[in-house]
């Protein structure tokens, strides 16, 4: 017997791969098992349920097995009476679930989420294995045409490949990705309709290369990066694609006719080209700031797409300012680094107004042409930044990481915002979101939360809650998540959707009563 939450309960000896005080929500201390990864499964059953129980337990076990020392399972029968007790302690009721079960997800003794992938052998080991990491993407039902690679065999498999495909050229383009990889993640939609399009022609494989045991894959297939789109004829590996920001019809066309990449032209350093900006260094900048009493500088990094935006911009703008004691300057502070370091510069581009050589303003706002004339024609103090909606009271509830899983935990109905405050559509959801919020405010069972993804704190728990864009609504029950809410960005929707859950709610009081 082993405990969790102060209760008992069994735990199954199909699934009990180690010794019974490795179960789920026990304090293991053997280095050979681990217990801050484990999916509890939480059940009902009944007699007639039996033979699909022996299959679904089955299946447990052999996951089990395959994460022995990174996940345990165990199971709890909901239907008897210690079992009943506990189900009912952490607020699950299986008998309302398709099937009579609930897979619970549980990391380091508490409630981390609710398994809702694919009751699949593989979908259960790789969520076990990275309970944070998004759904394998062969799961997607519209990337049955690629062809997904899960061994380091991938020369042979890339042969046996190839008999599936009608031309002796055997041409297969393999993305190699990382499920953590956000150009990976943009790229996977356009590669899937590319192999949906080229299917009986070509073949277009998938492999999720970032694991430890495929660096001996990533040598040899010389993946530096993800993506990175690998080309074979015939399982011999030739060459890379390298066009990331290709089209479905551009792999499609690309196959018909793979050439290797062009050697790439090196990039003339910004400071090396004809710009009418002055370039400073660690060494120049100061005496530069005594010889001109009014100067612009901004701190650039050559890789930051924002900079290489801004620099045209910038450049044309130096022409206004040809009689004018204002100057415009730059530095690249992967190079300078002691400037930079100097005025805490920490992201790219900043621009930083200097009066007699002395700092006087950071501009976060001038980012256009029209402004930084503006600005220079008049240099003001930029406005006070805007008050964050955090700051401004009202009724939403605003969580980070420390505090998310005990709040939710003790609302019947949660539903929470995870934004980026830099978002417009964050911005125009923020007032329809927060009058629902004050709408509410007197039923303690039900709460409007809010989560700023950009803080460092926030950025795990945004990852586990499935945020991948912004503005993203999840409802949640007790602290687990029941779905995604699409609905209206209004105050209507917003407030429907609560009032539909207390709707209902309030059925269920009636029909309880009915049956009593």
């Amino acid at each position: 017997m082993s405990s969790l939450n102060g209760l008992t309960l069994d735990v199954h000896h199909g699934l009990d791969y180690g010794s019974k005080q490795h179960a789920a929500g026990t304090n293991c201390s053997s280095p050979k098992h681990t217990c801050c990864a484990s999916p509890i499964l939480l059940k009902s059953w009944s007699a007639s349920a039996e033979s699909l129980w022996d299959s679904h337990l089955k299946l447990l076990s052999d996951v089990a097995q395959t994460v022995k020392g990174q996940g345990t399972i165990a199971w709890v029968n909901c239907g008897d009476s210690e079992g009943r007790k506990l189900c009912k302690k952490v607020k699950v009721d299986p008998s309302s679930k398709r099937g009579g079960a609930e897979l619970l997800h549980y990391k380091d003794g508490t409630f981390h989420t609710e398994y809702n992938r694919p009751a699949t052998f593989k979908s259960m080991v790789a969520f076990l294995k990275d309970p944070s990491g998004p759904p394998l993407w062969e799961e997607n039902p519209e990337a049955k045409d690629v062809v997904h690679i899960e061994t380091e065999k991938v020369s042979s498999d890339l042969n046996k490949l190839s008999l599936h495909c009608s031309l002796k050229t055997s041409r297969t383009l393999m993305l190699t990705y990382s499920y953590r990889c956000g150009v990976c993640k943009r790229m996977q939609p356009v590669f899937q309709q590319a192999a949906t399009e080229t299917k009986g022609k070509y073949v277009l494989a998938g492999m999720n290369v970032h694991p430890a045991e495929f660096d001996g894959l990533k040598q040899e297939y010389n993946v530096k990066g993800y993506p990175t789109f690998c080309y074979f004829e015939k399982g011999k590996f030739l060459h890379h694609y390298e066009n990331y920001g290709a089209t479905a019809k551009d792999i499609a066309d690309w196959m018909k006719n793979p050439q290797p990449p062009q050697p790439k032209t090196p990039e003339v350093p910004w400071s090396e080209t004809d710009s009418p900006v002055f370039h400073l260094t660690d060494e120049s900048f100061d005496s530069f700031l005594e010889e001109h009493p009014a100067a612009l500088v901004m701190f650039y990094a050559p890789w930051c797409g924002h900079c290489k935006k801004m620099k045209p911009e910038y450049d044309e703008v130096v022409i206004f300012f040809s009689q004018s004691p204002g100057v415009l300057a730059a530095v690249d502070s992967t190079v300078h680094k002691a400037v930079g370091d100097r005025f805490k510069i920490s992201g790219f581009p900043t621009l930083k107004y200097f009066e007699k050589g002395e700092e006087k303003y950071t501009l976060p706002q001038l980012r256009s042409q029209d402004k930084i004339i503006e600005f220079m024609h008049n240099p003001q103090a930029p406005p006070p930044p805007e008050q964050s909606w955090e700051d401004k009271p009202s009724s939403v509830s605003h969580l980070g990481s420390e505090d998310f899983r005990e709040a939710l935990k003790k609302k019947k109905h949660a539903l929470v915002m995870f934004y980026a405050p830099w978002c417009p559509h964050c911005k125009n959801s923020v007032p329809h979101f927060t009058t629902a919020a004050e709408l509410f405010k007197e039923d303690r069972k039900i709460v409007y939360a809010a989560v700023d993804c950009t803080k460092g704190q926030n950025h795990e728990l945004c990852k586990q809650e499935g945020v991948e864009g912004y503005p993203t609504f999840n409802y949640y029950n007790y602290g687990k998540f029941v779905e995604k809410y699409n609905g209206d960005r209004g105050e209507a929707g917003f407030t429907g959707f609560m009032r539909s859950l207390r709707g209902r709610d309030q059925e269920k009081v009636v029909k309880r009563k009915e049956e009593l």
